[in-house]
C-alpha cells in the first residue's frame, strides 16, 4: 500500500511539474515556406486559389486515401469551404476569408477534436518575372495550454514546414508539366 501511495504521489508530482513548466513554454507558432515556379503569376494564382486543386499537390490532402472530403460554396471565392474527416489527419475545415486578386488567398483553418484550434493561413504569389512566380505558404497559430508543453520536444515549424515544402515542390511539378 505504501509503494502504491509513493507511485501515485510521484505521478501527481510529475503532472504538476509538467503543468507548471507549460505555463512558461511558448504557445505561438509560425510556419512559412516558399518556392519559385516557372509559370506566370496569374496562372499560378488561379490554380492555388481553388481549394479542390489541393488534392493534386498538398501532402495533407494526399496522406489518407480513406479521407472523406466535402466542399461548400463557390470554389476560389471568399466563403468557400473545404472540409475533411480522417482517422489519420483528424477532422477540420479550411475557409477562404479574403482574396487579393493575383496576390494572396487568406484561409482560416479549423482543426476539430480534442486538440481543436483555429489558425490563420495564406497562400501568396509574387511576380518575379513575366514567366516566374514565387509562391509562399504560411500559417500561424497557438498551441493551447497545457498542450504547448509538447513544444519543448517538437517543432511545429519543422513538422508542418516539412510538409509545406513537400507540397510546394509537388505544386511546382504539377504546374510546370
Amino acid at each position: 500500500m505504501k509503494a502504491l501511495k509513493k507511485i501515485l504521489l510521484g505521478i501527481v508530482a510529475l503532472i504538476t511539474l509538467v503543468l507548471i513548466i507549460a505555463l512558461f513554454v511558448k504557445k505561438d507558432f509560425a510556419v512559412e515556406r516558399s518556392i519559385t515556379i516557372n509559370k506566370p503569376n496569374q496562372e499560378v494564382f488561379d490554380y492555388v486559389k481553388m481549394l479542390k486543386n489541393q488534392k493534386n499537390w498538398s501532402s495533407f490532402s494526399q496522406a489518407d486515401p480513406e479521407m472523406k472530403e466535402w466542399y461548400k460554396g463557390t470554389d476560389g471565392t471568399v466563403g468557400a469551404v473545404y472540409g475533411w474527416e480522417s482517422k489519420m489527419m483528424g477532422n477540420g475545415e479550411q475557409v477562404i476569408t479574403k482574396i487579393a486578386e493575383a496576390e494572396r488567398v487568406d484561409i482560416e483553418m479549423h482543426f476539430k477534436g480534442m486538440m481543436g484550434s483555429t489558425s490563420p493561413a495564406y497562400l501568396a504569389t509574387k511576380v518575379l518575372s513575366d514567366s516566374t512566380t514565387q509562391v509562399t505558404w504560411a500559417m500561424s497559430g497557438k498551441m493551447n495550454y497545457p498542450m504547448n508543453f509538447m513544444g519543448l520536444f517538437m517543432s511545429m515549424d519543422d513538422m508542418i514546414g516539412t510538409e509545406y515544402q513537400k507540397s510546394l515542390e509537388q505544386l511546382k511539378g504539377v504546374l510546370e508539366k
